[in-house]
């Protein structure tokens, strides 16, 4: 159930992130789920991989600034969703950069507001 709720939150991240973001397109909801999809397979088979790659080739210093790291691992992997899946289309880098953040962003922000419906109260960040 864990995963449903994750993967339902990471679409609707996606959603939200093209209505906001001009350069980041998904076609409808639906879209979202597959982009969504496609992204959290890839997330979960390259992310880790990508991030000590990078970290070791920038003899460490990508592990001393590993949020940069991660953000930008996270557009590398938003490019190679959009070749993957026909519902997902990102114009260029910097729109993946920045279609990174918001991804991050809303999701945090989705999961918390979950949280606090769940329970009640917010969690303290």
């Amino acid at each position: 159930m864990r995963v449903l709720m994750s993967w339902l939150l990471l679409s609707l991240s996606f959603w939200l992130t093209a209505a906001i973001l001009p350069g980041f397109h998904v076609s409808g909801f639906g879209g979202a789920i597959g982009a969504a999809a496609v992204f959290g397979i890839l997330n979960w088979l390259l992310g880790r991989l990508v991030f000590v790659f990078l970290g070791v080739a920038t003899l460490g210093i990508g592990f001393f600034l590993a949020f940069l790291t991660r953000w930008f691992v996270m557009a590398l992997l938003l490019k190679f969703a959009a070749a993957l899946s026909s519902s997902l289309w990102i114009d260029g880098f910097g729109t993946a950069i920045i279609g990174a953040l918001l991804l991050s962003g809303i999701g945090t922000l989705l999961e918390y507001g979950l949280h606090a419906f769940r329970s009640g109260t917010p969690r303290r960040i």
